[in-house]
């Protein structure tokens, strides 16, 4: 008999929960970087192993909003906490309990949602580090499961997967058992891009800036790619480009090998940057760019 269930990851940015749902799939589907707040939008993951279907549901990581695309980025983690049949909260392990677990906790008690506790980052931290998490946890929720991981190195991992087989339930699949992502081909090239420019760049410029994909043609043994990237002020623009170019000509490289490594063909790719002042505190520029509610 068929089994599915939809499953939220939530958490603070920047705690590992792109880093978890590429260890489950076994394929990286969802952009990470070291710094906070990478994923943006909700992205679907979809596990499928014998007669079992995970749908699990990554969410941006929770904040206090400072514009219009937090905003976003928070109402995406919300109704996906909403919209599941169980929630998985990551937490850093050797991190104090904050408002954003306290706020998490207390919809698990309000809804009765099932949830599991992941206590990741293990293999930063001593065993007494991950006992004294566990104890400050189980006194703030009654978690159906508490399990220790490294999403990083992938300790652990299945422990938590054959922990959410309770949360399944009888029911035909929704997607088809060869599919990973509900992601659009373009959505996964202008992530991709995004993920470059936040590994190549410093400081705040990177969370100030947006892909579209312009144009994506697939001509069967090349896809050619024109995508702009879009930042908040003309100094921003410089950093980007780089002096000759070099920052730019950096970025549309690593972003060119790995569009090759996950479509499977040659890619080119014409990058282009331009500025939109302050684009994050405007709710229609944020919707332009791909980051709506509206379903």
């Amino acid at each position: 008999m068929k089994k599915t269930g939809f499953i939220a990851i939530v958490g603070r940015p920047n705690v590992g929960k792109s880093t978890l749902l590429n260890s489950i799939l076994g394929e990286k589907v969802a952009i990470v970087s070291s710094k906070p707040q990478t994923t943006r939008n909700r992205i679907i993951g979809i596990h499928t192993v014998g007669e079992n279907q995970y749908v699990f549901l990554d969410t941006p990581g929770m904040h206090n909003p400072k514009n219009s695309l937090g905003e976003y980025m928070v109402n995406a983690a919300n109704s996906s906490m909403q919209e599941a049949d169980a929630v998985i909260l990551v937490v850093d392990t050797g991190k104090e309990i904050t408002a954003v677990e306290e706020n998490v906790i207390a919809y698990l008690k309000k809804s009765g949602i099932p949830s599991i506790l992941a206590l990741n980052k293990i293999d930063m931290y001593r065993r007494e580090d991950i006992a004294e998490a566990l104890a400050k946890y189980s006194e703030k929720h009654s978690f159906d499961a508490f399990v220790p991981i490294s999403a990083r190195s992938g300790k652990n991992v299945g422990e938590l997967l054959a922990e959410c087989d309770k949360f399944l339930s009888e029911s035909e699949w929704f997607f088809p058992e060869d599919m990973v992502t509900d992601q659009p081909e373009r959505q996964i090239a202008a992530e991709i891009i995004r993920e470059k420019i936040l590994r190549t760049l410093n400081k705040e410029v990177p969370h100030g800036t947006a892909v579209v994909i312009e144009e994506f043609r697939d001509e069967g043994t090349l896809i050619s790619i024109r995508a702009e990237i879009f930042c908040e002020k003309a100094s921003h623009k410089g950093i980007i480009v780089g002096k000759k170019g070099e920052s730019l000509k950096l970025i549309g490289t690593y972003a060119r090998e790995e569009l090759e490594k996950f479509f499977g063909t040659k890619v080119y790719l014409n990058l282009w940057v331009k500025v939109k002042e302050n684009w994050r505190d405007s709710v229609g520029m944020v919707s332009n760019f791909g980051y709506s509610n509206q379903e």
